[in-house]
């Protein structure tokens, strides 16, 4: 992969699981294996590098092998907060990379050819973000974030309080790539009790073994 299409990526574990009884989604046991780990296994083959973005103690995730970044703007301020703090590492420790793939810690059935099509979309587009779209929903913070929007997110988030992922992408070239929800969504997210026991389910599928 050339310098110019290298891809970093990070885990979103930042939020407070507040609708999970503020349970962190990322550790919750789907079928014997955390949920982080289902998406770490998809995650890391398709990226250069992998960092998770939590605001929690970072011992929770320590045998899980990846540096822990912490939000760079404090006060929870949301998913776009996340996505600075990746966007930050990845200038520190890979300047090589010039995108970083986002992926959601509670969503654990993501396409293992996420990274490559956003970034075939991106460029076929010349778009600097894309993100995945399925059964006519848009999944905003899983995609891929071009780093030379490292500047303009930081001052969005910092100087004018821009919360709302939409807000800010509305004003860049962002690209939706399509995924099928058959036979069902594979951006499926754990946000509920009642979530993961579906979530369960999903796993069996037709022998599914993700």
């Amino acid at each position: 992969m050339s310098d110019a299409n290298a891809v970093c990526g990070v885990l979103l574990a930042g939020g407070k699981s507040r609708r999970m009884g503020n349970r962190d989604k990322a550790l919750l046991a789907l079928n014997q294996k955390p949920v982080l780990s289902r998406v770490i296994e998809i995650a890391e083959p398709q990226v250069m590098s992998l960092s998770l973005n939590s605001n929690a103690n970072p011992q929770k995730y320590e045998d899980f092998g990846f540096p822990v970044i912490s939000d760079v703007v404090s006060g929870y301020a949301g998913p776009l907060a996340g996505i600075l703090t990746g966007m930050d590492w990845v200038r520190k420790k890979h300047p090589r990379c010039k995108w970083l793939a986002s992926f959601a810690c509670d969503a654990p059935f993501v396409p293992s050819n996420l990274v490559s099509r956003c970034l075939q979309q991106a460029l076929e587009n010349r778009a600097n973000l894309a993100c995945a779209r399925s059964g006519g929903r848009v999944h905003p913070v899983i995609g891929l974030w071009s780093l030379s929007l490292y500047i303009s997110l930081k001052e969005a988030i910092i100087n004018k309080g821009i919360r709302k992922v939409d807000e800010w992408t509305a004003s860049h070239r962002l690209v939706e790539v399509e995924w099928s929800d058959e036979p069902f969504d594979p951006f499926f997210n754990i946000n509920r009790p009642e979530d993961l026991v579906l979530a369960e389910k999903m796993t069996n599928f037709g022998g599914l073994t993700c």
